[in-house]
């Protein structure tokens, strides 16, 4: 594996790659890797003849210093798990290489970024669309793979990408899961045991909201119940419950296959989400 920590090398890398007709797959991280992330890696293995990684913790999409300051970072080891994946390159830069002055510019995405992470996170769709222009500008992939668990946050880089006219595909591949549903994340890292074992609450409540809803309850009175039960468990808190269209993440109280429930909250002071598609899978 070719690891890069500036941007020119890695740029020049790539450009003879391109020359030889490789098809480049990019797989944009913030490091922790899990099985979630080597998924991505093994999808674009599948599709492209050169996989490159990323691992940068963006600062410019994180509106609490603390959370910035305790995200996990594990590179020797990260290294060792894409070796062990034949990625093919990892460009790991640090905040100066990213961003060699402070940067001026602000993404708006409208009510697109104003609900959900959007709302709770102001600032943080932002960050997130700032870096991603610059990755993609710097790898310029054919193909990036992206996890559904962030599912706003992949709604937001298509609408990135089509604005701004990146010539890549994208992908959202779906959520890995722990044997007992809990999504996986680089977060889960920070549980402590105890609230490990609250923490698949919120994938079970996905469930439930689903089931419910499909037996005609409303939104009204399934978010009741979902805050009601988390509430009861202790150190586990209920920020939103939503039914949104899987194209615009508009709310809606309307379920169809075309809809997706969202979750977020805490346990302890650790933020989890996650989310399920209310079409059935295959």
């Amino acid at each position: 594996m070719d690891v890069f920590s500036e941007i020119r090398p890695l740029k020049a890398f790539l450009s003879q790659e391109k020359k030889e007709l490789n098809s480049i797959g990019f797989v944009p991280t913030m490091g922790a890797l899990h099985k979630g992330h080597l998924s991505l890696i093994e999808a674009s293995r599948s599709e492209n003849r050169l996989t490159v990684c990323s691992i940068f913790v963006n600062p410019a999409q994180f509106n609490n210093p603390a959370d910035l300051a305790r995200y996990p970072r594990t590179l020797e080891k990260d290294k060792l798990l894409l070796e062990k994946a034949k990625c093919n390159v990892l460009f790991c830069p640090d905040t100066a290489q990213m961003y060699s002055s402070q940067s001026r510019v602000i993404f708006d995405f409208g009510e697109l970024d104003k609900t959900m992470e959007g709302y709770y996170r102001p600032g943080h769709f932002s960050g997130v669309a700032l870096v991603v222009s610059k990755l993609l500008n710097i790898v310029t992939p054919d193909r990036a793979y992206f996890g559904q668990k962030d599912y706003q946050q992949f709604k937001i880089i298509e609408k990135l990408v089509d604005d701004l006219k990146f010539d890549v595909s994208l992908r959202c591949m779906p959520i890995i899961r722990e044997p007992d549903g809990l999504a996986m994340s680089s977060r889960n890292a920070r549980l402590t045991q105890v609230q490990r074992n609250k923490a698949p609450v919120f994938y079970q409540s996905l469930e439930e909201a689903k089931s419910l809803l499909r037996h005609g309850d409303s939104m009204k009175n399934v978010r009741a119940l979902i805050a009601g039960k988390m509430e009861r468990m202790g150190d586990v808190k209920l920020e939103y419950l939503e039914l949104a269209d899987t194209t615009n993440l508009t709310p809606t109280e309307n379920v169809s296959d075309n809809t997706v429930l969202l979750i977020a909250g805490y346990v302890g002071e650790i933020r989890l989400i996650d989310n399920l598609l209310m079409k059935d899978e295959d």
